[in-house]
């Protein structure tokens, strides 16, 4: 079974159980400051898992291009990767555990045909506020035919025994962790983890890393492998620190593409699915080497495919390599995959970009219509990383050369601001005859686990940030964004359209077409066009229809957003148009919320900024009062 094979199956599968597909949200979301990449399927349905009604229905389902910049360091070994697909299924306040779990069983068992006898499970095993999962144990046993009782995790491994416990910290989802750090008002609940084993032949805990430890099912030594996790939501955490049951519980499915192809093929390796094989060839027959007989070299290899193919993924979806936020990480991923590039050749020549990426092109037909331009910024790069190591390397020689102590901080240095690598260094000073003293190795892998830790923080905060902050100040700042987008149709012309908006809790970012700068008259006359809908307090209603009759009905939709069949239209209508007006209707737009329910709420409205965002392009910084930038 291949990916496309994989996808076609799960989606069929779930709209058998009465699931509507839903189109994969961007990669990088088009509208949501608090976050730099889509991290999972589940990540646009907030909203709706909150409460909001979704225009599909109750049952969904889709398959989620993902990208999770906090696990760049874990790549290189056999199954973490950046970039990932997740297939989703979810239940909106319809079926739960006693449907989802079979269902899922089903889909492994019968569909994909996965071995029953290497597939075990986990489950909330409880604490003092929330009581185990004994509604998932129970049904586990019938689809296992085990009456054995589950065992925790914490004592190993028993091939006997399906059914394992764990924590809160392994088996529990909320967006702010786990029970303890969740606020009042919060909702999460337990989740259930379905893992492959890949057997003991592996005799991974022979190495000196593990063999002083028991295996089990979330050991890291890769022996197990999960492949779909079902998360049920169904508690809200109460004044007092106790849980109450929610009367519509959710379901929210996750399972990773790339990990039940490895463990259909029965191959711990993840980059030996179809996905990844020919680019892991390709790399293999330059080097002229053979995948899977040397650690380190299948490392680099490991590396240079998983970050190409997602640099290819950002590149596709407008990302370019800079200093900031996603243009960083891209800029990572290409430098990375250059230098173990080549110190899997042991040579700093032409990396060869079209030839290494021409299998993802093959794998991933979208990318046909962007592919020069994602060769370009690749080479592009390639070429600014070769300037900057040779940079680098000429700070480097020269303290050498002025006889200077190569310290840790001075080797971190070099790493943070020209992309020199540690492994690089200690290459440059052995060929002086020189090496790196213990103390200032220690010091380099203090400040560089500082580095890592920052990013880690700054992904997971900023993924939170965006589940959680649904408040009246942003509802209120997002309401307005719909009337700035029609107040600058009016003014200017028709041929502006959103391209990107960005929310705090002080301030709106509203990006839109449009050939040059904006008059002080032309930015007036928007701003009064604003505050005029404000005082008239206009109503803003949604109604659920067809994408095509939104269009027909003159919705606006984001440009270059991908919607379902059915989408919500808000109106915000003006009952009483002036001489010359447009009608009834102010502003209608395909949108997913949140909303004030009246403009009259919203308050004064003050441009404070207009600037070039690119060719064609404007940006508007606004506020409201009460914020302390009006």
């Amino acid at each position: 079974m291949n990916a496309s094979e994989l996808r076609k199956k799960f989606i069929e599968f779930f709209k058998a159980k009465g699931h509507k597909q839903i189109p994969p949200a961007s990669l990088v979301p088009p509208d949501d400051p608090t976050t730099l990449f889509t991290s999972s399927g589940m990540q646009q349905l907030v909203p709706y898992i909150k409460g909001e009604i979704h225009p599909m229905g109750k049952r969904l389902v889709d398959f989620q291009p993902s990208f999770r910049a906090e696990d760049i360091e874990e790549v290189g070994d056999n199954r973490h990767t950046t970039f990932f697909e997740m297939l989703g299924n979810w239940s909106l306040g319809d079926y739960f555990k006693k449907e989802q779990l079979p269902w899922f069983w089903e889909f492994l068992t019968k569909v994909v045909r996965l071995d029953k006898e290497k597939l075990f499970v986990t489950v909330f095993e409880g604490n003092k506020e929330i009581p185990k999962d004994e509604e998932s144990i129970k049904i586990w046993q019938e689809l296992f035919n085990t009456k054995e009782p589950p065992q925790s995790g914490k004592n190993g491994f028993n091939p006997k025994i399906k059914i394992y416990t764990y924590d809160a910290t392994k088996n529990w989802w909320s967006r702010s962790g786990t029970p303890d750090k969740m606020p009042v008002g919060e909702i999460g609940g337990p989740d259930s983890e379905i893992f492959y084993d890949f057997g003991s032949e592996l005799k991974i805990h022979e190495n000196s890393r593990f063999k002083n430890q028991k295996c089990h099912l979330n050991c890291d030594c890769g022996r197990f492998l999960e492949i779909g996790n079902s998360v049920f939501i169904e508690y809200e955490k109460q004044v007092d620190g106790s849980f109450k049951s929610l009367p519509n519980k959710n379901v929210d499915f996750g399972g990773g593409l790339e990990r039940i192809l490895a463990a259909k093929n029965n191959d711990s390796d993840i980059f030996r699915i179809d996905l990844f094989r020919p680019v892991i060839d390709k790399i293999s027959q330059q080097a002229k080497y053979n995948y899977g007989t040397d650690k380190e070299k299948d490392r680099y290899i490991r590396i240079i495919a998983d970050h190409l193919r997602a640099a290819v993924m950002l590149i596709n979806e407008g990302v370019m390599p800079s200093n900031k936020r996603q243009g960083y990480i891209l800029r990572r991923l290409i430098r990375r995959s250059v230098y173990c590039r080549q110190q899997l050749f042991q040579t700093i020549g032409n990396v060869e970009f079209s030839s290494l990426t021409e299998a993802f092109k093959n794998s991933y037909p979208a990318l046909a219509k962007n592919w020069d331009m994602i060769v370009r910024v690749l080479d592009g790069e390639y070429s600014r990383f070769d300037s900057a190591l040779q940079r680098g390397k000429k700070k480097l020689t020269a303290a050498i050369e002025r006889n200077e102590s190569i310290t840790g901080k001075l080797v971190f240095d070099l790493y943070q601001t020209e992309g020199f690598p540690f492994e690089l260094t200690i290459d440059v000073l052995k060929g002086y005859g020189k090496s790196i003293s213990d103390k200032d190795k220690k010091t380099f892998e203090e400040e560089f686990k500082k580095h890592q830790e920052l990013s880690r923080t700054t992904s997971v905060g900023m993924f939170k940030g965006g589940l959680a902050d649904h408040s009246e100040t942003i509802t209120k700042l997002h309401t307005a964004t719909h009337l700035l987008n029609a107040a600058l149709r009016k003014i200017l012309g028709d041929h502006v359209q959103q391209v990107g908006s960005n929310i705090t809790s002080e301030r709106l970012r509203f990006d839109f077409t449009h050939p040059k700068p904006l008059t002080p008259e032309e930015l007036k006359a928007v701003e009064n066009l604003v505050n005029e809908q404000i005082k008239k307090n206009l109503k803003v209603t949604m109604k659920i229809m067809s994408l095509e009759e939104a269009q027909k009905q003159g919705a606006l939709a984001f440009f270059g957003q991908k919607y379902p069949e059915s989408v919500k239209v808000y109106s915000i209508n003006n009952p009483s148009p002036p001489a010359g007006g447009s009608g009834q209707v102010f502003s209608r737009e395909v949108c997913g919320g949140p909303h004030m329910d009246f403009t009259g709420k919203l308050g004064e409205f003050t441009i404070k900024k207009e600037e070039s965002c690119g060719a064609g392009k404007r940006r508007i910084y606004a506020c409201l009062s009460g914020s302390r930038l009006c």
